[in-house]
């Protein structure tokens, strides 16, 4: 994965990059795909998408943060890679995606519902509360869309009295999961990889 810069800030913060490097694995864009991304904030995952996907759309409500997210962009020299726009999901949000991104949890049953309507082949979100998890993970087997969830946390170490102790980051679960049904298989065709 390329180096991302981002020395635009936002109150939200970038998805950190033990989390990227995950979502990466799970999201396996390619040059023909179509990626949206929900919440764009401070571009981190829009950056990475731009350089691996065919098209990306990145949908961000909150002006500031769509302004972070195009400072971000221009930082990494992609400018014009990405069709931004600033919306409220489901508003917004094109229906020939390929992979669907939820990198918020706002609206995120109406997002799954147009994903569903739509057919989208990927639909990826990561959740970090733990209520909202257990919501989501019903909601994308109320759609018939989960195809699997996984929980990580990472842990960064520092010096302490001249050794190394850790500071945990929030756990953070990922659902996985496809509205044409063909999700399993390609979730097994990556693990063969």
């Amino acid at each position: 994965m390329a180096q991302t810069r981002l020395p635009h800030d936002a109150r939200a913060g970038p998805t950190k990059p033990e989390v990227r490097a995950v979502l990466w694995s799970k999201l396996a864009l390619g040059p023909d795909d179509h990626f949206v991304e929900v919440g764009s904030c401070t571009g981190a995952v829009t950056i990475q998408a731009a350089r691996d996907a065919g098209r990306v759309t990145a949908l961000e409500r909150d002006a500031d943060r769509l302004e972070t997210t195009r400072k971000n962009l221009a930082a990494n020299g992609l400018s014009d890679a990405v069709d931004l726009r600033h919306a409220e999901a489901p508003d917004g949000l094109p229906s020939d995606a390929d992979i669907l991104f939820l990198g918020g949890s706002r609206n995120y049953e109406s997002v799954l519902d147009h994903a569903v309507e739509t057919g989208v082949g990927r639909v990826v979100m990561n959740v970090s509360r733990l209520e909202v998890a257990g919501e989501a993970a019903r909601a994308f087997r109320d759609r018939d869309l989960l195809d699997e969830v996984s929980q990580f946390q990472v842990s960064r170490g520092y010096d302490l009295a001249g050794a190394t102790a850790f500071d945990a980051e929030n756990p953070v679960y990922t659902f996985v999961g496809s509205a044409t049904g063909d999700g399993e298989a390609a979730g097994e065709a990556e693990g063969q990889q």
